[in-house]
């Protein structure tokens, strides 16, 4: 459901999620730089399953197990980020602007 503009009535209405854009960054790079455990695992374990090929294979099963444990943790750190930041914009911060009165406000339930 679409709010309408408490003070003019209009249904001219845009979101602003202020709170869902800075927690996604905020996710994003708190994720990238506490995924280094994970980075590290996933390093190791390329390399064993690396092993197999060779020092080719552990130097490429490293590189390609550390990315996919930077790359979880960017991904998990944005999705709790943009959940946590919509949150605050449906709960604490005026997400609403009215496109004709300019008027903002929390969205009424």
């Amino acid at each position: 459901m679409h709010p309408k503009c408490p003070k003019c009535l209009s249904n001219a209405v845009d979101r602003k999620d202020y709170g869902r854009k800075v927690g996604s960054t905020a996710g994003l790079v708190l994720g990238t730089t506490t995924s280094a455990a994970y980075a590290l695992s996933g390093a190791e374990a390329g390399a064993a399953l690396g092993a197999i090929a060779g020092p080719f294979g552990i130097a490429a099963g490293s590189i390609a197990g550390a990315l996919l444990g930077v790359i979880t943790g960017a991904a998990a750190g944005t999705v709790v980020g943009s959940t946590l930041g919509s949150a605050i914009d449906e709960n604490i911060l005026h997400n609403y602007r009215c496109l004709d009165c300019y008027f903002e406000f929390s969205h009424l339930k």
